[in-house]
């Protein structure tokens, strides 16, 4: 456990966080600033698309979306929050706010790039990502780093992406039992697990067009659930609304917790919460019917608008209008004590386990898309089911152990699957700026 600590924090240290930041500082100067220019185009665009129906053997531009929004909206948006928030102090949603204008122009591009070089399987899909973007678009020499980061990526999917979901599934529902005195019996973890890892199968087995179906149903809606009682409670403490900015914005450049402490905490949780740079997320927008990869793109700046800007940044007002970010551990206690301003203490508490085991159901089900395709490039294709069933399994191992060192093995594999993307990304800028002035230049489509 001391090696993994010693390690995770190595490579996701301040260097690393540097290197996020120089990549999304340069893909904006490469895009032209879209994320800050063609504000309309990424949001009311994206908008107006997600009516459009899907085709055999892809995903809805809104399905598309929302596998990917399934990923990255998740309990970090939560209790990650709540927890830098505790050691870094106000300003770091100032900070947050920044990794994720940054953040925007990397997704653009590893999105805008998934579409650009994916090709379709055996079955007829599209799929993409940094694999084939690499393999595609950099050539043979490369190549390793497309095996990198799929190798990763796959062996990462087992740990982030099933156990540990599982398990804050278990938690959340084991406080939600205490909170409310009724009492679970031994078998409680166990019947969780059981029943996480059968809905995930039932999902995963079904292809890309059941995964695409749930998660177009499932983030919209307890996203939409979570943004309402979050706005409800600013609305209760409005009176607080403007002081709790004004300390996000004064304490984001003379914090108490010290300025690397703060931007280090609000650049580390926006990364993390994003994955702006991991490259996951555009293997789902990968499958979208979409024939443009630039139009594709501008949704990516909308999932990282609605991930940090949105939902993120509502988490934390909520924290610091409510006043409960005073002394002591920073747990789930203190967003359940927010929200019982409008829920009561046993609504909110019901609540933020809903919450919980939503987004975390929906990451998890984000994920084994992703560990899927990554294990698919590494074997051709072959024992697909195979892998979804040991993700399943996975989900059940999850929730029936603690997941401390899990958690620090999937940080190390995360930044094996960041290192190769961030390359990757910087060396086929020049595709994402042609590919950029050719969509804004209203030249036709590819």
């Amino acid at each position: 456990m001391a090696a993994l600590e010693s390690v995770s924090a190595l490579l996701w240290g301040p260097a690393s966080l540097a290197a996020f930041a120089g990549a999304g500082l340069y893909l904006t100067y490469m895009s032209g600033g879209v994320q800050l220019r063609r504000a309309g185009a990424w949001l009311g665009g994206t908008l107006q698309r997600f009516a459009r129906g899907g085709a055999a053997g892809g995903m809805s531009p809104l399905q598309a979306l929302s596998t990917a929004l399934g990923g990255t909206v998740g309990t970090g948006n939560i209790a990650g929050v709540t927890l830098a928030l505790s050691l870094g102090g106000p300003g770091v949603l100032f900070w947050m706010w920044v990794s994720a204008l940054l953040g925007m122009a990397t997704k653009y591009a590893e999105v805008l790039l998934s579409l650009r070089f994916r090709e379709r399987n055996g079955l007829g899909e599209r799929v993409g990502g940094p694999m084939y973007y690499i393999k595609n678009g950099l050539g043979k020499r490369w190549r390793p780093l497309a095996y990198l980061f799929a190798a990763a990526g796959a062996l990462a999917a087992f740990g982030m992406g099933s156990a540990v979901q599982a398990g804050e599934i278990r938690s959340a529902l084991s406080t939600l039992a205490d909170t409310l005195a009724v009492p679970v019996g031994s078998g409680f973890a166990l019947a969780v697990g059981l029943a996480t890892a059968l809905l995930a199968a039932a999902v995963l087995l079904g292809g890309v067009e059941r995964l695409g179906s749930v998660a177009a149903l499932l983030v919209p809606g307890m996203s939409a659930l979570y943004i309402a009682v979050c706005l409800a409670v600013l609305f209760v403490c409005r009176e607080n609304l403007l002081p709790a900015l004004g300390a996000v914005f004064s304490d984001a450049l003379s914090p108490r917790a010290g300025l690397a402490a703060c931007a280090g905490w609000g650049f580390r949780r926006g990364v993390f919460s994003n994955e702006a740079g991991l490259g996951s997320s555009p293997i789902a927008h990968a499958a979208s019917t979409e024939s443009d990869c630039a139009r594709q793109g501008l949704a990516g700046i909308f999932e990282v608008f609605a991930d940090t800007i949105v939902i993120c940044t509502l988490t934390g007002l909520t924290l610091l209008v409510s006043g409960v970010m005073g002394g002591g551990e920073p747990t789930t206690a203190r967003n359940t004590a927010a929200f019982s301003l409008v829920l009561g203490e046993r609504g909110a508490a019901a609540f933020v386990a809903l919450s919980i085991t939503l987004f975390a159901f929906s990451s998890l089900l984000s994920w084994g898309m992703y560990g899927s395709r990554c294990f698919a490039f590494l074997s051709g294709g072959r024992f697909g089911r195979a892998y979804r069933a040991a993700f399943c399994a996975a989900a059940l191992m999850g929730a029936l152990s603690e997941p401390g060192a899990v958690w620090l093995a999937s940080d190390v594999l995360n930044a094996l699957m960041a290192a190769p993307n961030l390359a990757a990304l910087i060396l086929l800028s020049g595709t994402v700026r042609s590919e950029t002035r050719r969509f804004f230049g209203k030249n036709s489509c590819r």
